[in-house]
């Protein structure tokens, strides 16, 4: 792809533009419809589509495997953890109520929270099956 140079610029300028989305998407998930599922699809696809530009080894070097893996983890125990301090502080878990003072604002802190788990986890599940896939090598020809 070196010799498309007007498809790079413009794919540069598409990529931040997915990124920002998804961040719309996720902070916009409160008020309607939205959050951590979508936009982490959103992002995981931007990086994906520079995969698709730049090819597979600059889109290693942009997130790399070993930050894909964390975010899998990361994203799952930030989610379970706001469950258990619903629990710590006397609710339920995922009890959103019990995270401050003013019920209100323990649901808008604990949806948030929530939704930034499901974001993070499901952009790196995203990005590494497509890294398993896009990694693999093809067969040149039946096997004999």
């Amino acid at each position: 792809m070196r010799e498309y140079l007007v498809l790079r610029v413009i794919a540069k300028m598409m990529i931040a533009f997915m990124l920002l989305f998804a961040l719309y998407v996720q902070f916009h998930g409160d008020f309607g419809p939205g959050g951590g599922f979508q936009a982490g699809v959103i992002s995981a696809a931007a990086i994906i589509f520079y995969a698709v530009i730049y090819g597979l080894p600059a889109a290693r070097r942009v997130v790399p495997e070993w930050l894909v893996e964390t975010m899998v983890g990361a994203g799952v125990l930030l989610y379970a953890t706001v469950g258990l301090a619903g629990i710590v502080l006397g609710g339920n878990y995922l009890d959103y109520f019990v995270l401050d003072s003013n019920p209100v604002h323990g649901q808008v802190r604990g949806i948030f929270w929530v939704e930034a788990g499901v974001f993070i986890t499901v952009s790196g599940v995203m990005l590494k099956i497509f890294y398993l896939f896009a990694g693999r090598r093809r067969n040149e020809g039946p096997e004999t």
